[in-house]
């Protein structure tokens, strides 16, 4: 049974009487936070439990800056 983001947001909303505003808010922080940590260039290791891990490949990010300087 395959639903989009909207019916969840939708669904999660109405369960625990918050607007749909308040639910991607709350959805969207996590992936803010990811975004954030990896940006300061530590390469550390993000778990989000049931959710995954997220790792920083410093060779990838090597590559990107090349690439950034050679433009």
């Amino acid at each position: 049974m395959a639903r989009n983001k909207e019916e969840i947001i939708e669904d999660l909303a109405n369960k625990y009487h918050l607007t749909i505003e308040e639910v991607e808010d709350i959805i969207n922080h996590q992936f803010k936070f990811i975004s954030t940590v990896m940006r300061k260039g530590g390469f550390d290791t993000i778990r989000l439990p049931y959710f995954g891990k997220f790792i920083v490949n410093k060779n990838r990010v090597k590559h990107i800056n090349r690439l950034k300087n050679e433009k």
